[in-house]
């Protein structure tokens, strides 16, 4: 049997096979909400055969949203339409999970596709928060208030509740983004930390708001269901956070309750001119910690091969479920799995089977 098509087990959930669809914003919630177009967007990639289909980076907070069209979980309300998704995509296979997130200094954008840029408060916008008050550059070129203490206490808390309401929505797999220049990796980066009290300077203080962060999520979220982060592992830049450095930290979460890492890298400044674009570029990095790992993985032998070669636990697609919501079926067939005929709902699979 292919590796990529086994069960994987995690605490008390289980997923039919090894594939993952990584959280890909939207750009198309008001105030939050999910809607139609989110339900269908993820239900379609539970009917496709993933394992494991994990809703988009959900803002803490309003401020803490990407642009105030990303989906968030910053209020009660918020958890009946998300309890909607989970349930569908229950019912069709996949277990539901949700990425919860601060965007930090890179919050109150565009729509990639309207410009990407900072939007003015008076055309939508808000003033952003950072561990120090530098601006990311370009096209973002607001600078953030430097965060107090009690600010950090508050975020904290917010992240606490997010995980709340994402229990009460029916996630059985909740990550928070540690990764991609958002708030937390900001305080990991010294090339976006210039603090000098206790969360700025040396690795131990750089770490502190992630791990207080994590500890403070992982009292109210079950033991029985995992918690994952996902942690931009390198800057790719001198100066920048290292693999060594991460893989230290990863060592202190999985002593906190860690239970698997989705590993990423990068995007705290603007220049992405040093990564090292290539198909599963990031697999030999996520091969030295016990991870899920995406990154131009569009092959089902890639996919196949990351898994028997180099010790990844899971396979996490982004582009290439958008291209074809039922790569999990088509991975089957390619890899001749018995499980392809199952993993189509009977309305598609008597048909399908025909010919």
């Amino acid at each position: 049997m292919p590796r990529l098509f086994e069960k994987y087990q995690l605490k008390d959930v289980t997923l039919r096979n090894r594939i993952v669809v990584s959280p890909m914003c939207q750009y198309s919630s008001d105030n939050g909400f999910p809607n139609d177009w989110h339900l269908v967007h993820l239900g379609s990639r539970a009917v496709g055969g993933a394992g494991l289909v994990i809703v988009e980076a959900s803002g803490v907070s309003p401020e803490g949203r990407i642009s105030p069209f990303d989906s968030g979980i910053y209020l009660d309300d918020h958890v009946e339409p998300f309890a909607r998704m989970a349930r569908f995509m229950r019912e069709h296979g996949a277990v539901p999970g949700i990425q919860i997130a601060h965007a930090g200094r890179k919050g109150s954008a565009q729509k990639p596709w309207e410009g990407d840029a900072h939007l003015p408060n008076d055309q939508g916008g808000w003033d952003t928060i950072a561990p120090s008050a530098v601006a990311f550059g370009g096209n973002l070129w607001k600078v953030p208030r430097e965060m107090t203490v009690e600010d950090i206490r508050h975020v904290q808390q917010q992240f606490v509740a997010a995980a709340q309401r994402s229990l009460a929505a029916g996630f059985e797999w909740l990550e928070i983004h540690f990764a991609h220049g958002y708030l937390a990796h900001e305080f990991y980066s010294p090339l976006s930390n210039f603090r000098t009290d206790d969360y700025g300077g040396s690795f131990e203080n750089r770490i502190r708001f992630l791990i207080e962060t994590f500890t403070a999520v992982r009292e109210v979220w079950p033991e029985r269901l995992p918690l994952t982060v996902r942690l931009s592992v390198t800057d790719w830049i001198d100066g920048g956070v290292t693999v060594e450095e991460s893989i230290e930290l990863v060592r202190r979460l999985k002593d906190l309750g860690l239970d698997l890492l989705d590993v990423s890298h990068g995007f705290v400044v603007p220049d992405i001119s040093q990564i090292p674009w290539a198909p599963g570029f990031m697999v030999p990095i996520a091969a030295q910690i016990p991870t899920g790992v995406g990154w131009i993985i569009t092959d089902p032998h890639q996919a196949e091969q990351a898994l028997q070669e180099h010790d990844v636990d899971l396979i996490l697609l982004a582009r290439e479920v958008l291209r074809d919501p039922y790569w999990p079926y088509h991975a089957a067939r390619t890899l001749g799995a018995e499980q392809a005929a199952t993993l189509l709902p009977p309305q598609y699979a008597r048909a399908v089977a025909r010919h």
